[in-house]
């Protein structure tokens, strides 16, 4: 048996976990959700993810695992992408936290809005300006960390990039402008050159 994936194919979420799993030659079954349609709220889901959301990896033998930064850890487990020295660890932690708190709640929020759901700025007033601010100001902050780096963390890609790269290169989808944004864009050609790389709507 193999790994199987719950993910919604747009979801930057669920993107980091088919990354990780096609940086490391990981075989795996994709279960494509509609999640605008419903399929995360289902009894069946439920059963096996009480929160209703996606990405879910299903472990042979052992069972579920949510959250996309759990499920990436896991899979990572004992491999480059998780830097062996204890500082540098951190700092891919640091960032993984950064990309949860600050970036996604900006960048990925908006984005659904506007991508998913098909809805205009006007439809969420105030809250959409305070997001788009968010997500700007993660940018900002990506930008003047990255200039003159190829890579977040040391000197070779970790589950930072991955993690930071999933909603940051759509980010033109949700409005931002990345051309506005050299070192992020160099970066991210750079991500692009990588020979596991997959597009976000690559299953």
């Amino acid at each position: 048996m193999s790994l199987v994936l719950y993910d919604y194919l747009p979801s930057g979420n669920g993107y980091k976990c088919r990354l990780v799993l096609k940086a490391l030659g990981m075989p795996y079954e994709l279960k494509e959700m509609n999640i605008v349609a419903g399929a995360s709220r289902t009894p069946e889901y439920l059963a096996i993810n009480p929160n209703g959301k996606i990405p879910l990896l299903m472990v042979p033998g052992r069972g579920p695992i949510a959250e996309s930064h759990a499920i990436i850890a896991y899979l990572a487990e004992g491999s480059a992408l998780i830097p062996s020295d204890p500082y540098e660890r951190a700092l891919m932690w640091q960032w993984m936290c950064f990309e949860q708190y600050q970036l996604e709640p900006g960048i990925g929020t908006v984005r659904f809005w506007l991508k998913s759901l098909k809805k205009l700025p006007a439809d969420f007033g105030e809250r959409y300006t305070e997001r788009f601010q968010r997500g700007a100001d993660a940018l900002a902050v990506l930008e003047r960390e990255l200039k003159g780096r190829n890579w977040l963390v040391g000197d070779k890609v970790t589950l930072a990039d991955i993690a930071l790269f999933a909603y940051t290169h759509v980010a033109d989808e949700a409005g931002y402008r990345l051309a506005d944004h050299p070192a992020i864009s160099a970066w991210i050609a750079g991500f692009k050159a990588l020979p596991w790389y997959a597009p976000i709507t690559e299953a």
